[in-house]
C-alpha cells in the first residue's frame, strides 16, 4: 500500500520515488507526489526525511529532518 498524505486543502497525494542519473553520471532517488497511485509509489517516508507542505500553496516535498 502506498503512502498517502492529505494536504490542509484535502487533497490526497502519493508518495513516489525515481533513480535517476544526474549529469555527471551519478545515481540519485529523488521523491515526488502524485494524485494517482503509480508502480513508482513508495510505502513509507524514507528514515531521516520529513514531508513539508507550502502552505500558500499546499504543494507537498519531501526534504532531510534538520
Amino acid at each position: 500500500m502506498a503512502y498517502k498524505h492529505t494536504n490542509s486543502k484535502g487533497v490526497t497525494y502519493y508518495l513516489n520515488s525515481k533513480e535517476v542519473t544526474l549529469r555527471g553520471g551519478k545515481q540519485q532517488t529523488i521523491y515526488y507526489f502524485s494524485k494517482d497511485e503509480r508502480a513508482e509509489s513508495i510505502d513509507a517516508v524514507p528514515a531521516g526525511m520529513q514531508v513539508n507542505e507550502n502552505p500558500r500553496n499546499g504543494f507537498l516535498t519531501v526534504s532531510r529532518k534538520k
